[in-house]
């Protein structure tokens, strides 16, 4: 999960820098729009909420917590 997790954030960090709209706003649709797959994922997998090991909802809440660091940075920042 954790290489999956980081090949992701690679190829999502790569499409937000050649986007148009700014590097920030497009990183937090683009976390936004993981956190939903990987939630849709886990969930026809019926992969359970609290294992042991990492899965799809573990993903999803690591993509949340980013999605909302971003956000709140682009809120931040002046334009």
């Amino acid at each position: 999960m954790i290489i999956r997790f980081c090949l992701r954030m690679t190829i999502l960090v790569i499409f937000a820098a050649f986007a148009s709209i700014g590097f920030g706003r497009s990183l937090a649709a683009l976390l936004w729009m993981s956190a939903i797959l990987a939630a849709v994922m886990g969930a026809t997998r019926r992969e359970p909420l609290m294992d042991t090991v990492l899965n799809h909802w573990d993903e999803m809440v690591a993509y949340v917590a980013l999605c909302c660091l971003v956000s709140g940075f682009n809120q931040a920042a002046p334009l």
